[in-house]
């Protein structure tokens, strides 16, 4: 190893992670980053993906090169198991700076992704959401809502009543906002002027009669072609679409292919959060529907491994490990 190349790099725990940052702090660490997408010093690595019978390898990453980083992160998802790692390198030097467990990461990127979004497209005086799904992702939406529009209410649908009354629960538990449970998916969104679907569905669920006009959607759910959660009807209805990355969501988004590919739709409408982001362009009045879907990208991941690694520097947090070396050749 060279003299002057780092003698070991950082390593953080889950533990870790979540004493160091929470979800304020990475929705703000997602705003930062996107400004920076936005002047051009970052940038998102597409996805990487291969799939065998029960599991799939996946890579997301990005480089931040206005801030002196790159990196990627790496998981298998296996029965709906996984132990993704955020792999953080200098990008001045290619050097390993920090290994990241990214669990927590995950979960809050994904949901700070939705935060910045309700932040710029939802009404300013919106508090009553409607949650379609309540599986592993659907508490921190609800909080990622919570944190940048302030709660009175929440309608959650689950077709499952025992999942429904459980997630209600733990949600009056954690909020003081109202938590009704809804007997159907229209009862969960009507008069909503905030909604967000998290589920695995396979066919579209939410139509345009049961939203009303003013409403923000986020659809979190349907990352793959085989799913989708939005009607044909829906996307006719809005005045903005956003999405967190353009070619990712051409390529994987169904919902989006159905009308800017085979209907009347064109993609050149569809804006980026980064940009929308940068320009500061709050929801005007009079809007009917607005729309952010996402697929999750590297940038995010990025963005907020970097602030978890500047914190854990700051306060001594995480371990560290001798720095990968070399080692001279068997060649016989």
């Amino acid at each position: 190893m060279a003299d002057d190349a780092p003698q070991t790099f950082l390593w953080l725990t889950e533990a870790d992670v979540v004493s160091l940052i929470n979800l304020s702090g990475i929705i703000e660490a997602l705003e930062s980053g996107l400004k920076l997408e936005s002047e051009g010093k970052a940038k998102n690595l597409h996805k990487g993906q291969t799939v065998w019978q029960g599991g799939s390898l996946n890579i997301t990453g990005a480089q931040f090169t206005g801030v002196g980083f790159a990196g990627a992160k790496v998981w298998t998802n296996v029965g709906g198991k996984s132990a993704p790692l955020v792999l953080l390198h200098g990008a001045d030097d290619g050097q390993l700076k920090a290994i990241i467990e990214a669990v927590a990461l995950g979960q809050m990127r994904t949901a700070a992704l939705a935060a910045v979004a309700t932040r710029w497209l939802a009404a300013e005086d919106a508090d009553d959401m409607g949650l379609v799904g309540t599986g592993k992702q659907a508490l921190t939406q609800v909080a990622a809502v919570n944190a940048v529009r302030p709660l009175k209410r929440l309608r959650v649908f689950s077709p499952t009543a025992a999942n429904r009354a459980r997630f209600a629960e733990t949600v009056r538990q954690r909020f003081d906002f109202e938590v009704v449970e809804a007997a159907s998916v229209e009862d969960a969104v009507i008069y909503a002027p905030i909604i967000t679907t998290v589920t695995r569905a396979k066919e579209p669920f939410l139509f345009s009669s049961m939203v009303s006009s003013g409403s923000h959607i986020n659809a979190a759910g349907a990352i793959i072609p085989a799913c989708a959660e939005i009607g044909d009807d829906i996307l006719p209805r809005c005045d903005r679409v956003v999405v967190d990355n353009l070619a990712q969501c051409r390529e994987l988004s169904r919902e989006l292919q159905s009308f800017y590919d085979g209907g009347p739709g064109d993609w050149g409408d569809v804006r980026v959060l980064s940009d929308l982001v940068a320009t500061g362009d709050p929801r005007p009045a009079g809007l009917d529907l607005t729309l952010f879907k996402w697929m999750g990208v590297g940038l995010a991941d990025l963005a907020a491994g970097i602030e978890i690694f500047g914190r854990a520097e700051q306060k001594g947090v995480g371990v560290h490990y001798p720095h990968p070396g070399r080692a001279a050749l068997d060649l016989s």
